[in-house]
Parts: structure tokens; C-alpha cells; sequence
């Protein structure tokens, strides 16, 4: 029997202690996709307690917590940081199986030092033990994240946002990892939700563009673009809960933009043309400027009506959708294919039985560059250890799993940076497999730098940060 979470976690084999051990374990960490504060990078935000820096916003844990009964008052309302603790303390021995039992214990050891399993017995401990540690002195934002070997950061960031605090953390003499923002426009192409018009006077006012037509609003785009570019920005994001497109024309897109600008509701035929051509502009941008383009897939968002009233919106109230993806999402890439305008595209989707579509899909846009187009890493619901090695051996039996670039945490805290030892682990398990096997040689060499470019130099090679 194995000790718990020792040196050998996740790694069932000497090939893949060798792996990890040798050439995973040290490598630094580049977090191309994340929703990390950069106002609290620069300010190094420091804690006062580990519930500030565990439970405020992490909704994977909120979920955990309600499954398990808690009451509200314990999770995201007005009850102390220790009583909030002391539920989530609660809730960890009921967690076995699901990540976030392995994710708690690895943040408490790689951080603090905390070996102990965390329950109710042992919280008051855990819980003097880590806040002395965390008010001590060397545990702000900047510091966790120097602790973690961090070397790129990228937000994610509105176009509207100025990034202020992007430029000010590049301007500090004593923080040389690279914090970047990232391009994430969705709130420009969601035409029929509330907030649309808003959004387009503040785009406005940012760009110094007055938008009283569709071309006024790609130009602002445009320069918000540019300007990101200039900030350092070279990857955009977009959250596309259901995938659409149909061909259409600009003067049909202009007419459709013309009409939500008079407070008019669009129809859904309208709103896929709408969100089809202006997608496409947007991708021969990102090509334009060589950024890479990311698209966030099947998320069904802020299920419960009431929780989303009381609570907004990245709760813990999601899910995973189920809609078709094969054709409308191979008909988008095709349409910047065909004019040579197809970016450097990373495709991901929280729904598994996805895996084999994009797996194959990315297959057909190829070329030009090692793994232009990208099969994401295991995403939300499927970040875990079941989630991660399915998406890998897909990855493999379609693809290149060597041209892969690799993790990134997509998460709101400064502790999540044990998930790339979590899934670094993985990697050099699924290939040790492999060679124990005897599917492919133990050619350590080979291997070695095989799990280095997953690890980090593809993302580095691919993204040029």
C-alpha cells in the first residue's frame, strides 16, 4: 500500500518517477489562461486568513460544500472566515475521489508545509498553523506565485478594460515574471443579452470611436486590438456556450448590428449571422497580429435562476451542454481557412463526449507551424484525473500528443498552481505506461524532451510571449 499523496502520487512505476523526477518536476509554468486579479498581482495582495485565500470565490468548493448540505450562510454568506473553514473542513472527508480532495492536500503541503489530512479534528490546527504562516510575512499574490516557478501569466481581460495594472506590474524592477492580458470580447458578440448597449457606449468611450454603424464597431474593436497587442496581449478568448454559424454577408451583419443598436431584439438567425461574421473578423485580426485564438465550448451557464438573482453569476451553478458542435464549428474555421486567415487556435469543451470530435477536427486545418491548431487541455468539469487522461490518450490516438501545449489553471486563486504538478504528474504516468508496456521504447532521451515541450517549451515556442 502506497502512503498517502507521498512523492509516488499519481505515478505507478519507476519510468514515471524517472520522467517526472528528471524532467517534469522543475520546469517553470506557463498560465496562458487564467481569471487571476492583475490589480492584486500588483498590489501583492496578502491574506489574513486561509479562507480568504481558499473559499472566496472558488466555486468548485461551494459546490462540494451545498452537496454536502452546508448551509449558505457557510459558503458565500455572512458567517466568520473560521466557521466557513471549519464547513469546508467538514466537507474534505467527503470529497474522496473528486480533485478537489487531492488539490486541498497538495496546496496544504507545497505551500505550507502542512502534511496533516484536513478534517474536523484537525482544522484548529490546520487553521493556526497556515494564517501564521500567511501573515508572517512572504505569502502575497507576487509571492505564491514566485513560490509556484511562475514565468508568463495571462488574464483575461474585457476590451473595454484599460489594463492600467498590466502596465504597472511591467514597470516594477523587482517582479520579472511576465503578466499579460488576454483579449476575451464576448460580451460584444452576445447581441440580445441586457447589458449589450452599455457594453458598446463604454467601448465607445474607451476607443475614442463614435459607433453609430456595424463599421464604426469593428473599428473600435480594432483598435482595442491594437491596443491590447501593444500591452503585450498575443491570445484571445471566447466563451461560446453554444457554438453557431451560418454564412453570411457584411451588409446583413451591418443591418442586424443596426438594429440592435435601436434597442430592437434579434432573431436567432440573425443573431448566428451577427455572431458568425463578426467571429470571423475577429480571428483574421488575431491572424493578423499572430495571437492565438481560444475558444471556451459548451459551458450552460447560471442554471438556477434564484441562486443567480441572489448570488450573479460564477457561483457554482453551471453545467455541462450538449449541443452539436462538428459542423458549425468546422464551417468557422473553414471560413477564415479559405481566405488564409485561420490563427493559431486552441479548442476546448467542457463536455467529454467532445473529445473525439475536436480530436479528429484540429486535424484538418493543420499545417504551417507544430500544432497549429490545439486540442485544449481538459477543461472545468473535466479537470481531473480521469478528464485529463482521456483528453491526452484522444489527443494521442488522433493527433500529436507530443506537439501539445499543455496545462494552465483557468482559476480566480493564487493557489492553484499545484494543478500543473497534478497534471504534470499525469503525463509522465500515461507515457511510463506506456513504456512499462513496452508500446514505445525507453528511450529516456526521447521521452525526457517529449514530456518537457507538454510541460512547458511547446507553450513557450508556440505563444512567443
Amino acid at each position: 500500500m502506497k502512503k498517502f499523496m507521498d512523492e509516488t502520487f499519481l505515478l505507478s512505476s519507476d519510468t514515471a518517477m524517472t520522467l517526472y523526477n528528471t524532467y517534469a518536476k522543475d520546469l517553470p509554468i506557463i498560465d496562458y489562461h487564467c481569471h487571476l486579479s492583475p490589480k492584486e498581482i500588483f498590489e501583492n495582495k496578502t491574506f489574513q486568513n486561509i479562507t480568504e485565500a481558499w473559499l472566496y470565490g472558488d466555486h468548485y468548493k461551494w459546490r462540494a460544500m451545498r452537496a454536502n448540505g452546508i448551509k449558505e450562510e457557510l459558503i458565500t454568506g455572512g458567517a466568520s472566515d473560521y466557521d466557513k473553514f471549519l464547513a469546508w473542513s467538514a466537507t474534505i472527508p467527503m470529497t474522496i475521489g473528486n480533485p478537489l480532495y487531492n488539490w486541498t492536500h497538495l496546496e496544504l503541503q507545497r505551500f505550507f508545509d502542512v502534511y496533516d489530512i484536513l478534517n474536523e479534528e484537525t482544522a484548529p490546527r490546520i487553521w493556526k498553523e497556515v494564517n501564521r504562516k500567511l501573515t508572517g510575512g512572504g505569502f502575497g499574490a507576487r509571492d505564491l506565485i514566485r513560490k509556484s516557478n511562475v514565468e508568463v501569466i495571462c488574464t483575461t481581460d474585457d476590451p473595454i478594460d484599460t489594463l492600467e495594472y498590466h502596465a504597472k506590474i511591467r514597470d516594477e524592477s523587482d517582479f520579472d515574471v511576465k503578466v499579460l492580458p488576454s483579449f476575451r470580447p464576448d460580451k460584444g458578440l452576445e447581441i440580445n443579452l441586457d447589458g449589450y448597449l452599455q457594453w458598446i457606449d463604454k467601448l465607445e468611450e474607451v476607443s475614442e470611436i463614435q459607433i453609430s454603424n456595424y463599421d464604426d464597431f469593428l473599428n473600435a474593436l480594432q483598435s482595442r486590438i491594437e491596443y491590447f497587442h501593444l500591452n503585450g496581449c498575443r491570445v484571445s478568448d471566447h466563451a461560446l456556450n453554444t457554438l453557431m454559424y451560418e454564412e453570411t454577408t457584411k451588409k446583413e451583419a451591418s443591418n442586424i448590428f443596426t438594429k440592435a443598436l435601436t434597442g430592437q431584439k434579434v432573431s436567432l438567425d440573425e443573431e448566428k449571422k451577427y455572431k458568425s461574421y463578426t467571429l470571423t473578423f475577429l480571428g483574421k485580426q488575431y491572424a493578423k497580429f499572430e495571437w492565438a485564438m481560444q475558444f471556451h465550448i459548451q459551458a450552460l451557464r447560471n442554471n438556477n435562476s434564484k441562486k443567480y438573482k441572489e448570488l450573479g453569476p460564477d457561483t457554482g451553478f453551471d453545467s455541462i451542454n450538449d449541443g452539436q458542435i462538428a459542423v458549425p464549428l468546422s464551417q468557422l474555421l473553414d471560413s477564415l481557412a479559405r481566405e488564409d486567415a485561420l490563427p493559431k487556435t486552441i479548442l476546448y469543451s467542457v463536455n467529454p463526449k467532445d473529445n473525439y470530435v475536436i480530436g479528429s477536427l484540429i486535424g484538418n486545418f493543420q499545417g504551417g507551424e507544430p500544432g497549429k491548431i490545439q486540442f485544449g487541455t481538459a477543461w472545468w468539469f473535466n479537470d481531473q484525473k480521469d478528464g485529463m487522461l482521456e483528453q491526452m490518450k484522444t489527443l494521442s490516438n488522433l493527433g500529436l500528443f507530443s506537439r501539445f501545449i499543455g496545462m494552465l489553471t483557468d482559476s480566480r486563486s493564487f493557489l492553484s498552481y499545484t494543478r500543473h504538478e497534478y497534471f504534470r504528474r499525469l503525463v509522465c504516468e500515461l507515457i511510463g505506461e506506456w513504456v512499462e508496456n513496452g508500446e514505445v521504447p525507453n528511450d529516456m532521451k526521447m521521452l525526457g524532451g517529449i514530456v518537457q515541450g507538454i510541460c512547458y517549451q511547446n507553450a513557450k515556442e508556440y505563444f512567443d510571449f
